[in-house]
């Protein structure tokens, strides 16, 4: 009986790794008062995505993270649902 090779189960991408939305547009402090890109950072609940899910790198989300909070302050934002 021969054996067979293992498959592969993916390959691994080899060059630049992928930037955060904020790094690749040069942003350095994110905005509370651009309600449209901070939606897209939540969920309908309002929860604030993760760094995984949402892609930004540490600083950036700490920056996201408190221009939700003071969007919801302001009432820009709910603070649950949408």
């Amino acid at each position: 009986m021969a054996r067979r090779p293992k498959k592969r189960k993916g390959y691994r991408r080899f060059g630049e790794p992928t930037k955060c939305r904020f790094c690749r547009m040069k942003i350095k402090h994110v905005d509370y008062k651009d309600i449209q890109s901070l939606q897209k950072l939540t969920t309908i609940q309002g929860k604030i995505f993760s760094r995984k899910r949402s892609g930004n790198c540490a600083k950036h989300q700490r920056s996201v993270k408190k221009a939700i909070k003071r969007a919801r302050y302001l009432a820009l934002l709910p603070y649950v649902g949408r």
